[in-house]
């Protein structure tokens, strides 16, 4: 599989900015800012605006979701967040007394409190895993997973080390004990291939603002077949059936519309974030997330060599995701060293005792040389 050449040309990035920090928030490319600015312009038109706009926007980014995850549009909520769709999750999941879900330690907040109030309420737990120092994270969920277990909710890759979970054996053992799989993906849908049909989750959502390419402000949800009968968390007059109808809007109906989109947040036909994240999805379906994922790994990889010849550690790259890359000091982090890497306009996060370095299409090896140089300086 080819590498695919650095796309800086479609991003304001400066040469003189090194922006390796995609896991905190993509960039917008200039065709996802072209496509908000004209999405609000619609609005200082509202006569040029018409009733099946309000469908046809929506649906059109649906579609290009579901391209990406590989599944049917039907499938697809829009949603403002991964905390709304985690609550749609937990609504519709049921957790007996005593029962547990499975979660990964240090997981990111908006995937754990909803299980804790859904687990007080039920009278059930939730069990956070610790992985061995050097492993990736399937052998401590797989362990967890037993007759006890009603939800495993968990990640692709942690958020801040980047470490993988097999998800096809996640779901294999979860289906073997009635288990309900549900996936944060907003650290790995766009930048790491995932098979819906293999792992089966019941529910994932992904954020568009990272990966994705996209705005703040909105996301999907995959949503299984088996609950397209399910309860929303909000009922607004979208969602429901004819409600393409104007005229007829007070005719109040109690059935849906077809698929997840009973499950679409209230407002989702604002024009100026679906289009941007239309746009967003286009620049990942035009390259693929297979070479996408390659082509991050291969600088990862880079990356990865050239830290350790610091003296830095860095995890093997069979137990990381192809685009995470989590850094680590064996003397400790130094002082203020996110300040000191800006200072020199390279931007990356620091998560917990490691540096996270995510770096997209945009990068290139001035970028990378960057990074290093002031590593080693400091």
């Amino acid at each position: 599989m080819q590498v695919i050449p650095c796309q800086r040309q479609h991003f304001a990035i400066p040469d003189e900015i090194h922006y390796l920090n995609c896991a905190y928030m993509s960039p917008l490319s200039h065709a996802v800012v072209e496509a908000m600015a004209r999405g609000a312009a619609s609005k200082q038109r509202p006569w040029e605006y018409q009733p099946a706009d309000f469908f046809s926007v929506s649906e059109a980014s649906r579609e290009r979701a579901a391209q990406l995850a590989g599944v049917e549009s039907d499938s697809i909520a829009i949603v403002p967040s991964v905390s709304h769709a985690l609550a749609t999750a937990a609504r519709n999941l049921p957790l007996a007394r005593g029962q547990q879900v499975v979660t990964l330690g240090d997981q990111f907040p908006s995937n754990i409190y909803v299980w804790r109030e859904l687990a007080a309420e039920c009278g059930g737990g939730v069990i956070s895993v610790q992985r061995d120092a050097d492993a990736a994270w399937t052998d401590a969920v797989l362990d967890a997973i037993g007759p006890d277990t009603g939800i495993v909710a968990v990640p692709h890759c942690h958020w801040a080390d980047g470490r993988i979970v097999d998800l096809e054996a996640v779901g294999h053992k979860c289906r073997e004990y009635g288990a309900a799989l549900v996936l944060d993906l907003t650290q790995s849908l766009g930048a790491m291939p995932l098979d819906f049909a293999k792992v089966q989750p019941d529910f994932a959502v992904a954020a568009c603002y990272k990966w994705l390419m996209g705005p703040y402000g909105t996301g999907l949800l995959y949503v299984d077949p088996c609950y397209h009968d399910g309860q929303p968390i909000e009922h607004n007059w979208m969602n429901r059936a004819g409600s393409e109808n104007f005229a007829r809007l007070v005719d109040y109906r109690d059935d849906f519309q077809p698929g997840a989109r009973r499950f679409d947040m209230g407002e989702k036909a604002n024009p100026a974030l679906l289009y941007g994240a239309s746009k967003g999805l286009d620049f990942l379906l035009g390259f693929g997330v297979d070479a996408i994922a390659h082509t991050l790994a291969q600088q990862t990889d880079a990356l990865a060599d050239g830290a350790r010849a610091l003296g830095l550690s860095a995890p093997a790259a069979d137990v990381r995701a192809p685009h995470f890359l989590a850094l680590g000091f064996p003397e400790g982090v130094p002082d203020g060293l996110t300040d000191r890497l800006a200072e020199r306009n390279v931007f990356v996060s620091l998560r917990g005792t490691s540096l996270r370095v995510t770096p997209h299409l945009y990068n290139n090896e001035a970028d990378h040389q960057a990074l290093l140089e002031t590593l080693r300086d400091c």
